[in-house]
């Protein structure tokens, strides 16, 4: 047998939703400012993608073990680069589907590409996506990709909390997720360090490499996100 939640589970549960009030996604949202004005976290500013970022996006972008987790293709240099001048273009989010990706630039590391000016600025090591899932329901997706030689030191943790934050505060989501492979246990621990539960599998949901993957879904709602946040910053202040 299965238990339920009782009526007053349920009834607390409608209170917190309807204080929550209606669906407001704050869209259009035009991202062109935070090239100037980017999000910074304490090793790195999150800005958007630029077409100049092709050479360090590269780096990662063509390792077997970041192609291993992500439906992305082989691709060589030049395709590479194409992909990221499209994905640079994306600065305008209004509708579902509509994405911005956020560079991952960790500063004092040089990157693997000189300027015009013969200057090697602070090094993309990664990208961190926000995707409108549902306008209507105020649903936004997030995701992650980190170069290998840059993980296990709380870089990704950093970077994608600082996403949520801008998707809740910014964006004004009502409920943020994250799609992953069933098998990518780094990116599901990610999620319940962000205060994300598993909400569920989709069974060979998508076929990759000559295998079918099962994808595991991620979820927070923004009052959760919220009194997480409150707790942290009293625990700081104590």
């Amino acid at each position: 047998m299965y238990e339920t939640a009782g009526p007053a589970v349920d009834d607390e549960r409608t209170n917190l939703a309807a204080a929550d009030g209606p669906p407001a996604l704050a869209v259009p949202y035009d991202a062109t400012h935070l090239g100037a004005k980017p999000l910074r976290t304490e090793r790195m500013v999150l800005r958007p993608l630029l077409p100049t970022d092709a050479d360090d996006v590269y780096e990662y972008q063509r390792l077997p073990e970041v192609l291993r987790f992500i439906p992305w293709p082989e691709r060589d240099r030049e395709e590479g680069r194409q992909h990221t001048e499209k994905r640079a273009a994306w600065r305008t989010i209004a509708d579902d589907d509509d994405a911005l990706i956020f560079a991952m630039v960790l500063v004092g590391e040089p990157s693997v590409s000189f300027s015009r000016e013969g200057v090697r600025g602070d090094r993309v090591i990664g990208d961190l996506m926000v995707r409108v899932s549902s306008a209507e329901h105020a649903q936004v997706e997030i995701g992650w990709v980190l170069h290998p030689a840059f993980q296990g030191r709380g870089l990704a943790f950093e970077g994608a909390r600082e996403v949520l934050r801008f998707a809740f505060e910014s964006l004004n989501a009502h409920r943020v997720q994250a799609l992953l492979a069933s098998r990518n246990l780094a990116s599901a621990a990610l999620c319940e360090r962000l205060g994300m539960r598993r909400e569920g599998t989709m069974v060979e949901e998508e076929y990759h490499y000559g295998e079918w993957e099962d994808t595991a879904v991620y979820g927070i709602l923004r009052r959760e996100w919220a009194a997480a946040a409150d707790s942290a910053t009293a625990a700081r202040l104590s």
